[in-house]
């Protein structure tokens, strides 16, 4: 069934109002009156609606029933990602984020980041936008935010709020793996994942993480391409905290 974002605010009355693109994109998918479609309102809230009636620039729907979502994790990850080299890679970050259960994704800056960010808006704005539709593909009750973090000092204070750090190095000899660091805290929360650029991360970088308490993680012998290595550490925290 059909999946759309919309703001609460147009959910009253028992009644929902898309407007704009969202109901053009009911008609270009021939939905009429009559048909049902899923309204989610960003807050992790579904809703069964009916099509009552339908315009380029407006459609009404009857909401048939309201519940919480199923398909949001229980817990709370943000993913920051050295900025990868190519749009293509960080698009691909973005939507399979999404799909893996991210409630956030940032960019960053680092010593070995290879790639500058240019046109900032621009590709924050295409970001966002994939993000909306993979969230839509996916089933989600939120669109993960994409945001901009800036360099890597400005990235580690907005991950070091969360209750396990977890961050991606390939070269440290004392490295605890990522299943025993989450096995050491069954009942975290909220999540922060680091991982690196194409480049990596400088030996002083991991340094850093550590004296702030960040778990620096190992995913294994093998060393992971800056697009997988996110998806895998996401794929690790769902599977270790029952959401896979």
């Amino acid at each position: 069934m059909p999946k759309f974002f919309i703001s609460a605010t147009n959910l009253f009355g028992g009644m929902a109002y898309m407007r704009g693109k969202d109901a053009h994109h009911l008609r270009v998918l021939r939905l009429r009156p009559g048909d049902n479609v899923i309204i989610c309102d960003g807050k992790g809230m579904d809703y069964s609606c009916r099509i009552i009636a339908s315009s380029d620039e407006e459609a009404q729907l009857e909401i048939i029933d309201s519940h919480v979502c199923k398909s949001e994790p229980n817990v709370d990850v943000s993913v920051y990602c050295g900025l990868p080299k190519g749009s293509d890679r960080a698009e691909y970050i973005v939507q399979k984020s999404v799909e893996s259960g991210a409630n956030r994704i940032y960019f960053f800056n680092s010593k070995y980041t290879i790639a500058k960010i240019t046109e900032q808006e621009k590709k924050l704005e295409r970001w966002n936008s994939i993000s909306e539709e993979a969230a839509k593909q996916c089933g989600r009750g939120i669109i993960p935010k994409v945001s901009w973090a800036g360099d890597y000092v400005e990235m580690l204070n907005f991950a070091n709020k969360a209750d396990i750090k977890l961050f991606m190095y390939e070269k440290e000899n004392n490295r605890i793996g990522i299943k025993e660091a989450l096995d050491q805290n069954p009942n975290g929360k909220s999540f922060s994942v680091i991982t690196g650029p194409e480049g990596g991360f400088a030996e002083y970088e991991a340094d850093i993480a550590k004296n702030l308490g960040f778990y620096i993680c190992s995913m294994g012998n093998r060393i992971f391409r800056c697009e997988t290595a996110p998806i895998v550490a996401l794929s690790a925290i769902m599977y270790s905290t029952g959401n896979l």
